[in-house]
């Protein structure tokens, strides 16, 4: 029997989750506008964890696929190519704003076999069974409850179907994320990031990421390392970039104050010298990606 100590931390942690849950959706579709305007940028920063998820994923002609935590749809609707016109992609992320801007998007491509849907992934309103693949990048990590959003994920995918996901791999394989939220950490900005909370490194532990697969009842799993590389024309440029898609970042870089603000930028020139090229920065990343069935 649960002792009463423990029943009210589990409230607790349960108040707390529902908390972000409500913040996330605020964040998200303040930030789909953004997305819109930077989503060339990310899909060409993104290409090799597309191209790998797509791959892996191996969708079929008249395939039924579900992209979750889609944003802008650029993995999706490549994968919808491969679907032909028996085919469909469901397109769908928790963001009523993101759903948007992916639909405009895919209007703009004159895809025919995409369907847009407003989805939470801990919660997937679709029959179980009823899908051949499931597309997921940098989202799962993102999730209040990841194992909740997992279970779903396998329950609606049909027999043999599978599963194509990425997060972030560790913060010191990821500079362009992991530099800039130190800084605003060391100046007092921002409360040091919980290793147990939902964030972009939430899920950057291999082993973390098989356990949690495994948990929701995948068998088969195979992890591979995607490097990619972020490009800025100057300082300005990531200073903008921040503020359009970086989520929980972006509300505290917009408030700083102008002087604070001159003083963290002088210490992120000089935390990228190493990555500085002819034509401004470009930053590597590594996503850690996965196929499970």
């Amino acid at each position: 029997m649960s002792s009463p100590t423990h029943l009210s931390a589990a409230r607790e942690h349960a108040v707390e989750l529902d908390a972000y849950r409500r913040i996330s959706h605020e964040i998200w579709d303040a930030m789909a506008p953004g997305w819109a305007r930077r989503r060339v940028q990310l899909a060409e920063a993104l290409t090799p964890v597309r191209e790998w998820l797509v791959s892996e994923l191996a969708p079929q002609p008249a395939d039924t696929l579900l992209e979750l935590g889609a944003g802008p749809g650029d993995t999706g609707f490549q994968a919808a190519a491969l679907l032909g016109e028996h085919g469909r992609m469901l397109s769908t992320d928790f963001s009523p704003a993101m759903v948007e801007v992916a639909r405009r998007s895919g209007s703009g491509l004159g895809l025919s076999n995409v369907d847009y849907r407003v989805i939470d992934a801990e919660h997937i309103d679709l029959d179980t069974d009823s899908v051949d693949g499931v597309l997921c990048q940098s989202a799962y990590m993102l999730m209040a409850d990841p194992a909740a959003a997992l279970g779903e994920s396998r329950r609606v995918l049909r027999p043999g179907g599978r599963l194509a996901l990425s997060v972030w791999g560790t913060p010191e394989r990821n500079p362009s994320a992991a530099i800039g939220g130190r800084i605003l950490v060391e100046r007092g900005h921002m409360p040091p990031p919980d290793p147990a909370a939902p964030g972009a490194f939430s899920m950057a532990s291999e082993e973390r990421t098989r356990r949690l697969l495994a948990g929701a009842g995948f068998t088969e799993v195979r992890v591979e390392d995607v490097p990619v590389g972020f490009e800025y024309r100057d300082l300005d440029d990531y200073e903008r970039w921040v503020i359009e898609v970086s989520g929980p970042f972006a509300a505290v870089v917009r408030a700083l104050a102008e002087p604070e603000r001159v003083t963290v930028k002088a210490q992120l020139a000089q935390a990228f010298v190493p990555f500085e090229t002819a034509r401004g920065y470009r930053v590597p990343g590594l996503a850690l990606c996965a196929v499970a069935c």
